[in-house]
C-alpha cells in the first residue's frame, strides 16, 4: 500500500541513496504512483554513484513496534515517532521505551543492508534529575541505561561481527531538549542549574554518571560496571 511504501521511504530512503548511490526502485515507483517525475541527467546519476558515504551515522534512543490486532491502540508518549506501547519494555519519564537489545538488532540490520562502517551519534536517557544540597545527582538510572546499550554494542561487534567505528552520547551537558523545549528533560553527565522557566545560576555540577563514564572512556568500553 502507499502507506507501507511511505514508511519504507521514511526509514531507508535517504540512506539508501547516500549509501548505494542510486534511487531505490520502491522510491521510483512511489513517486510514479503520486504522479511525480524527477528529471535527472547522466551527470546527476554519476554524482550519486561516485560519491556515496564512507560510513553511516544514526541516532538510537528506543524501538518501535506495530500490531496486526486492531484492538491494540495504546500509544507511547514519544514526541518524535509515534508507536504502539511494547508491554515488555520499561519506559523513560517521557514515554520513550528502553530497548538495548533493539540497538543490537538495529546495528545488525543496517550492517546487513549496507555493509558500511557505522557511527552512533546520539544515544541517551532524558530524565528529571534531582540534585542534593551540594548539586550532586546520583543518576544510577542513566548509568544503567548507558551500560545496557554499551553492552549491546559490544555484543554486536564481538559476537555478531558488525563494523561499529564510534559512539557518542546525547549529551555531555544538560541543555534545552530539542524535542520538547524543556531544560528539565536532562541527558547530560553535568548538571546545569537552570529550570524550564529560565531561572537558575547556570552553575555546573558533575553527576555520578560523569565519573562512571570517565572510567568507560579510559577503558575503551571494557569497564562498564
Amino acid at each position: 500500500t502507499s502507506k507501507t511504501m511511505f514508511v519504507f521511504i521514511l526509514n531507508y530512503f535517504f540512506i539508501d541513496v547516500q549509501a548505494r548511490g542510486k534511487y531505490p526502485n520502491y522510491a521510483k515507483k512511489h513517486f510514479e504512483h503520486l504522479g511525480i517525475s524527477i528529471q535527472m541527467t547522466a551527470e546527476d546519476l554519476a554524482l550519486l554513484r561516485d560519491y556515496t558515504v564512507d560510513f553511516i551515522s544514526f541516532s538510537y534512543y528506543s524501538s518501535r513496534v506495530a500490531s496486526s490486532n486492531p484492538t491494540v491502540s495504546e500509544q507511547v508518549q514519544e514526541n518524535i515517532f509515534a508507536s504502539l506501547k511494547n508491554p515488555y519494555l520499561k519506559s523513560s519519564e517521557w514515554g520513550w521505551q528502553i530497548d538495548p537489545l533493539g540497538l543490537r538488532i538495529t546495528l545488525n540490520a543496517i550492517w546487513d543492508r549496507y555493509q558500511k562502517p557505522m557511527f552512533i551519534v546520539e544515544n541517551g536517557l532524558g530524565a528529571v534529575d534531582i540534585p542534593d544540597e551540594n548539586g550532586y545527582v546520583e543518576d544510577d538510572y542513566r548509568i544503567d541505561y548507558l551500560r545496557q546499550h554499551i553492552a549491546a554494542m559490544r555484543d554486536a561487534i564481538y559476537v555478531d561481527g558488525v563494523n561499529l567505528i564510534g559512539y557518542t552520547t546525547w549529551g555531555c551537558i544538560d541543555l534545552v531538549s530539542a524535542g520538547t523545549g524543556e531544560m528539565e528533560k536532562r541527558y547530560g553527565f553535568i548538571y546545569v542549574d537552570r529550570n524550564n522557566k529560565g531561572e537558575g545560576t547556570l552553575k555546573r555540577y558533575k553527576k555520578k554518571s560523569f565519573y562512571w563514564y570517565k572510567k568507560v572512556i579510559a577503558s575503551n568500553g571494557s569497564q562498564i560496571e
